[in-house]
């Protein structure tokens, strides 16, 4: 058996944000007003899209009180967008524990310079500036190993796509020409070249 050479050293990193999609969550406060937040904890079981946040956040506190959400993705060219809501806080007081850092902001949307656009099918609204928008209702908020964190499993009722993005005839989103953003070590990036697709794929080219 030939064993490999392992160049591999042991690290402990503050997080392990290793190359995930960046997505904007849009939910109701409780005096209906909109809030909207930056996470980058989210991934997608057929039309199911599970949701890691903390436990103590606002986003969080309002999924638990009103189960509608939109969850908005934006492209790698709205990168600074998305920074500029990642100091701030739907909160008021802000917490003690993100004191220092964040500031309460009543209108994320105006800080951010991103526009909201009515849903279809829940209250909280969708950001037009985002290619695709993913309107949906919360099935279950589960607390997470060691109570941080919050597990949201969230049911897709309608999507919204750029039609720039839709292969022409079908109800597919292009690879080609979609690029998420993507939060990888606390930095931003885009996509690369295609390198190939799955055997499942309904989109070869």
């Amino acid at each position: 058996m030939n064993i490999a050479t392992d160049e591999h050293v042991v690290i402990n990193p503050k997080i392990l944000y290793f190359g995930t999609p960046v997505v904007l969550l849009s939910t109701e406060n409780a005096d209906g007003s909109a809030n909207l937040a930056p996470m980058s904890s989210a991934w997608a079981l057929g039309h199911v899209v599970v949701l890691g946040l903390a436990a103590a956040s606002h986003t969080a506190a309002n999924l638990r009180a009103r189960r509608d959400v939109v969850v908005n993705l934006p492209g790698p060219e709205q990168w600074r967008a998305v920074e500029r809501l990642a100091p701030l806080t739907g909160a008021d007081p802000v917490p003690a524990h993100k004191r220092g850092a964040f500031r309460h902001e009543p209108d994320k949307f105006a800080a951010s310079g991103l526009r909201p656009a009515e849903s279809d099918l829940v209250r909280p609204p969708r950001v037009a500036d985002c290619p695709i928008a993913l309107e949906a209702r919360v099935a279950e908020v589960g607390e997470g190993w060691g109570g941080g964190f919050v597990v949201v499993q969230a049911e897709v009722l309608r999507v919204h796509c750029d039609a720039r993005l839709v292969v022409p005839g079908t109800q597919h989103v292009d690879p080609g020409a979609w690029s998420p953003l993507i939060y990888n070590f606390r930095h931003y990036f885009g996509l690369g070249p295609e390198l190939g697709h799955s055997f499942r794929s309904e989109t070869p080219r």
